[in-house]
């Protein structure tokens, strides 16, 4: 894709670019180009997003009668053959943290056995609200609710609940914070800091729930910057947050420093370790040079921490951690008033899997801080020889000090070239922006014999053939430059929105 020169507009105030983008997309003229741009990039996508299209059975209504079962069996297994390669050989960042065939097996097993099981019935299945508990129990005490509680009655330590991810933690804390603002200070315009590099999820929150985003750029070390984030506060801020570490750089924010600021200001403050909560803790006891981030500091008031990342569970559970009952319970939800009965649900969702609780509880149960601790241990030593491999080569630089979430950039290589010459290789890695840098977050996958030394020599070989072919556009490099420049960003978002639209194309 073709992109004007659009450094003149990037001091141009952004509500005039909204005005202008919206009188720009009623030309018919630019709306032609930009549907003929725009269908380019996604008839592209369409051929790697849907690569089954004429090649297996597809249902766009009920078949008359119902498959065999052993034929779909067939088929499942099929695709899952064809999908594990990458992922299994450690060619990915992130998405599967653990991926041993015994571990897999036994989470599956253990899923298989409940299944069936719904906590919204607890009389039911009691087995799914004891599994709930201690797992977040286990997970408070492990970021420093022992210390927290001491000397505090029971309604006052560290509780929580489960979600469905990392998400789901974040809005339920944002909607609980939102409630308790409401009805403790009055606050009905209420407003959060957070670091440009906090996660998104933030802002999805901040879209459902009413609540205004503000946020403060980053320091040079990519943390964030306790100065910026202390003038941003205003008298409807209703907390901060900070990430330990933050997704895109894999830096730990100054969480002793923001959850003191929020403590003296009477505001909330969360530690968003969706990341790093299963992995902190034990590096911390391996010797690694980790500051404070969880409830030992007085001013963190509420945490998330994904159990299907780092603690190495089935997709689809994390935990979302509060400093009392009192706070917690804004996240609940109450009808009182349904002909249908009483009717009350702690997080999103009614119905709940719980599968996915049995899986997260036996996962935690059977790794212990043993198995936790030599886990970590195997993915710092490779982060570190993937960090120091890639601060070799010449032409790239590895943003900020990160442990495990190394991103690196290029001062004088287009770096989604190298990202792109990369999967041409195998390799799925993440594209970031502002700055232009792309991330590898290093699992147990990457701990595997030989895999890293891989990484190291295909990324060589591409630096090297993106610097000997400078003229070489690409096919998809020019769509994560323009997610970076772009400053209409309505265009982009309507980007997005049909590469979601295709999603759901049958």
């Amino acid at each position: 894709m073709d992109l004007p020169n659009l450094d003149l507009l990037s001091h141009v105030p952004q509500r005039w670019l909204e005005v202008a983008e919206k009188y720009l997309k009623a030309i018919p003229q630019v709306r032609s180009r930009l549907d003929k741009e725009t269908g380019t990039v996604l008839a592209h996508l369409e051929k790697r997003l849907k690569p089954y299209k004429g090649t297996l059975p597809s249902f766009d209504r009920l078949p008359a009668q119902g498959r065999p079962r052993d034929e779909v069996l067939r088929e499942l297994e099929g695709l899952e053959r064809r999908e594990e390669t990458r992922w299994k050989e450690g060619h990915v960042s992130g998405a599967v943290y653990h991926g041993a065939e015994d571990h897999i097996a036994f989470v599956n097993e253990v899923y298989a056995l409940h299944s069936q099981s719904n906590p919204l019935h607890a009389e039911l299945w009691p087995s799914a609200t004891k599994f709930e508990a201690e797992v977040v129990a286990m997970t408070a005490n492990m970021l420093g609710a022992a210390e927290a509680n001491t000397g505090l009655p029971p309604e006052q330590h560290i509780c929580g609940s489960l979600s469905s991810g990392g998400t789901e933690s974040i809005m339920l804390a944002i909607k609980t914070y939102r409630d308790w603002a409401q009805e403790t200070r009055g606050i009905t315009r209420p407003e959060m800091v957070l670091p440009i590099s906090a996660h998104p999820a933030f802002d999805k929150a901040a879209h459902y729930f009413g609540v205004k985003s503000v946020r403060v750029p980053v320091g040079t070390d990519y943390r964030a910057d306790v100065a910026g984030m202390r003038r941003a506060l205003t008298r409807n801020t209703i907390l901060l947050v900070g990430s330990a570490p933050s997704f895109p750089h894999g830096v730990i924010d100054p969480i002793a420093e923001l959850s003191e600021l929020a403590r003296k200001r009477g505001l909330g403050f969360h530690t968003d370790a969706c990341l790093g909560g299963f992995v902190l803790p034990w590096a911390k006891r391996l010797g690694y040079p980790v500051p404070p981030f969880d409830f030992q500091l007085p001013g963190v008031t509420t945490m998330s921490a994904d159990t299907h990342k780092f603690g190495y569970a089935a997709k689809g559970t994390s935990v979302v951690l509060y400093r009392g009952q009192a706070l917690r319970s804004h996240q609940y939800f109450t009808a009182t008033e349904w002909p249908g009965g009483i009717y009350f649900s702690p997080t999103f969702s009614g119905s709940r899997p719980g599968g996915l609780i049995a899986a997260a509880w036996a996962t935690l149960v059977t790794m212990g801080e043993a198995g936790y601790l030599e886990a970590t241990g195997r993915v710092l030593e490779t982060a570190k020889a993937l960090k120091e491999g890639i601060s070799a080569i010449p032409e790239l630089h590895v943003l900020g000090d990160p442990l495990f979430v190394i991103a690196f950039g290029s001062n004088t290589l287009d770096i989604y070239k190298v990202m792109e010459r990369m999967g041409t290789r195998g390799w799925d890695l993440n594209g970031l922006h502002k700055p232009a840098a792309v991330h590898l977050c290093v699992t147990l996958r990457h701990t595997q014999p030989g895999v890293a030394e891989r990484f190291l020599e295909d990324l060589r070989a591409a630096v090297a053939h993106v610097r000997e072919n400078p003229g070489e556009k690409g096919t998809m490099a020019p769509v994560y430059g323009m997610a970076g420049t772009v400053p209409f960003r309505g265009l982009l978002s309507d980007l997005l929105k049909k590469y979601m639209d295709l999603l759901y194309k049958v």
